[in-house]
Formats: C-alpha cells, structure tokens, sequence
C-alpha cells in the first residue's frame, strides 16, 4: 500500500477547501506569487522523496533485520505506540533544526513564506525529509518494522499539515494537549517572543515539558528574520546552504571551515564579522513582504502549467512510471529546470523565457520517446498530436509573449533614464 497515494488527495483536498473559504472571504490569505513558490518547492521535494525512500527502507530493514531487540507486531496500539515515539524524537529533530546551522539549513525553506495557508504547509526543502529519517533509527531497533515507520510518518505528516492555516480559530481544551494552528502559527513567527517555539508536531505536551511553548497573543509576523527574497525554488531551497558554504571558504582557520556547520545559528567563524541582529525578531508593523512585477500572461500561463506540472511529477515518481530509471533522473532534472523557470517568471527575469522553452521542448521529447515505446502511441495519434500542440502554443507564449513584456520594460527604463538623467 502506498501511503502516499492515500494522504495526497486528502492534502489537496483541505488546502482546496481553504483555498476557496479564503476567496469567498477575499481575507487576502493566498497570494499568487507565494503560493506558486510553494507548489515550486514541493514538487520538487516529491521527486527527492523518491530516493528517501529507497533509502529509509534499505537503511532501516538493515537495522531491523540484524539489531532489533523485538519484532513488534502491526496492531491497533503498537501503530499509536509508534505515532507517539515518532511525535517525541520529532519533537527534538524540530528543535535541533533551529538551532544547529546544517539542520536550519535544512529546514529554513519550510520558514521562508511571509504567508500562512495550507499551501505554505507544501513549502519543503529537498533535504528535511532526509534529514528527519536520521533521527528515527531508534524505531527499527525497538523492532518497528520500516513500512510501519514508513506508514506512520506519513500519517505523521498529515496530522502537521492542517497546522498551517490562520482561519482555524483557537481550539480551546484541545490545546492543552495537541499542537493546533494556533500554536503553529506561533512556530511561523520572527516576532521576538515566538522566535524557536511550539516545535511538536501533534502533542504540543513535549514543548510544555521542555520550556519552548508560547501561547499565541500578538499577531503573528510570518517569515524568517533573513527572507530569501525570490520566487525561485531553488534560491529558496539553497539560500542558508550557500551562506554557511561562503563562511566555510571565507573561515581564515582550517577548523571553523569544518565548525561553522555544526555550531548555533548566528555563529560566525573567527575573523569574520559577527551578524548584528541574530535574535532580534521582526512584527508585523515593521515587515516589507517581497514583491515583484512578474511578466505580463504570467498568471493563466503558470496555473495551466502548475496542474501540467503535477501531472508531469507524478508520472515520474510513480512506480509504474512509463519512464526508464536514465529517463526518470532526466525528467527530474527538467522539472527542476521547470520550477525554476516559474521562479524567474514570477520575477521577469529575462533567462526565465529560456530555460522554460528548454525544458519544454525537453519534456515533451521524453514523453514522446516514452509513450511511443510504453504505450505505442502513434507519432500522429491524438495523444501525440496534443503533447505536441501544448508544446508549441506554451513554447510561443513563453518565447514570444513574456519576452514582448520584457522588451518593453526595458524600453520604459530607457525612456525614464533619458527623461530623469542623472
């Protein structure tokens, strides 16, 4: 059984309703921009998750084949055992990921959005679910087999996404207990009082035992005390990465190159100069959101290829995938070619037109190739002749409309310079 396959539909399900609760209302709590960013960062996470996988079950069977102390049999209450054990060393992962260098680099994409909705809950990086499996191997010891961990993480999971939405009010007793929106919304925030709180998943007990829960009272401020600043799933992905990677080669002692990755977020190496405001938290009065001017057609264009690019994703992920594994890795580096080339859309930059012709005219080869061979599509069935009109019609608009756009901003730019000489 694929869990996953399960949860999905129930995931985009909630966020749907959400989605259109917040429309009717027009409170503002989805922008386009943002939540583009968050469908980018999670498809990309997905193909990721593919080879966690195949890691999590070789690496875990081999724990539980040659050092499990019991054999744990699948039951009712060995599965709320085994959610229970999986809440507790979540709860420390969580805790750690703010507060060690690499492990925030890991989890930081999660902080990144300046908003809170259910598509924020789909804001991923493509190293925290591999980074959180290193803290479950005590299960397959204890005699829990991997589909069991497998299982109950992804229900895991589940139980964590609903967190993320602010039209879900407080929850009275159940907060005394259970981890709510409420107390998630508190985790979201660079207020000064809510910086490295409420880290559980689903008992917030853990964060009551250990002294990191705060009750939510101010509005929240939403983010991460340094945003990214960008669109782009990739920056997003790498933005915290790259910063230790620049202090490791700045680092002027050998050491620190190898410290720096291991020590408190705000620890700098000796000889560099020390972050100013590491701790200081930001409200809501005082933060600017990033914006951008994305290209003119941006918005029908990126809606039509983000339900394409679902279905591009689970075609390559799927294990009945009509795919080859050389075809499947290609596939996965276009898409993230794809996602990026969202990022720059959303920002019109001028490479943005480029790389998503490319990638493209890429696809729809593959799939060409593939469906021939799988499905022995003729070249000019109504299948081949449809993945070759999207194509087309897609590579024009991306090729002839956004860069139309951009050649008239810089004309603008140029008029306003010899208007406004300096």
């Amino acid at each position: 059984m694929n869990i996953y396959a399960i949860i999905t539909p129930i995931i985009l399900g909630l966020l749907l309703f959400e989605f259109i609760y917040c429309l009717i209302k027009n409170n503002g709590y989805y922008k386009f921009q943002d939540t583009i960013a968050n469908f980018g960062t999670a498809i990309g996470n997905q193909c990721v998750n593919l080879v966690v996988a195949v890691l999590v079950y070789k690496s875990y069977g081999y724990l539980f084949d040659n050092f499990s102390l019991w054999n744990v049999e699948p039951t009712w209450w060995s599965y709320i055992i085994l959610l229970i054990l999986i809440d507790f060393l979540f709860y420390w992962f969580h805790r750690i990921g703010h507060t060690i260098n690499i492990f925030w680099a890991a989890h930081m994409p999660h902080h990144s959005s300046e908003e809170m909705n259910m598509a924020v809950g789909l804001r991923a990086s493509v190293t925290q679910r591999l980074f959180s499996f290193l803290f479950y191997w005590p299960l397959p010891i204890l005699g829990f087999s991997p589909e069991m961990i497998y299982t109950m993480t992804a229900l895991h999971l589940l139980n964590g996404f609903w967190h993320h939405t602010r039209v879900i009010p407080k929850l009275g007793w159940f907060e005394k207990y259970f981890n709510s929106p409420s107390h998630h919304r508190v985790h979201h925030g660079t207020n000064t009082q809510y910086l490295d709180k409420n880290y559980g998943e689903l008992l917030i007990i853990w964060d009551k035992i250990f002294g990191t829960f705060e009750e939510e009272h101010e509005e929240v401020c939403y983010g991460v005390t340094h945003p990214p600043r960008t669109w782009d799933p990739m920056n997003i992905y790498f933005q915290y990465w790259k910063q230790l990677w620049d202090d490791a080669v700045a680092a002027p002692y050998w050491i620190d190159k190898f410290r720096v990755w291991f020590m408190p977020l705000g620890w700098r190496p000796r000889g560099l100069e020390p972050h100013p405001d590491i701790g200081i938290g930001v409200t809501v009065d005082q933060q600017v959101k990033y914006k951008s001017k994305h290209f003119r057609g941006a918005k029908p264009y990126l809606i039509v290829h983000l339900i394409l690019g679902i279905f591009v994703m689970y075609l390559t992920i799927d294990g009945k995938s009509p795919f080859t594994v050389p075809e499947k890795l290609t596939m996965t580096f276009l898409i993230f070619i794809m996602i990026s080339a969202w990022g720059g859309i959303l920002q019109s930059k001028k490479w943005a037109s480029f790389i998503e012709n490319f990638r493209l005219i890429g696809m729809a080869v593959l799939m060409a190739f593939a469906f021939n061979r799988e499905f022995s599509f003729d070249w000019l069935s109504v299948p081949m002749i449809s993945l070759f009109a999207v194509t087309a019609v897609s590579a024009f608009y991306a090729g002839h409309v956004f860069r139309k756009h951009n050649e008239e901003v810089e004309e603008e730019a140029e008029s306003n310079l010899q208007a406004n000489p300096a």
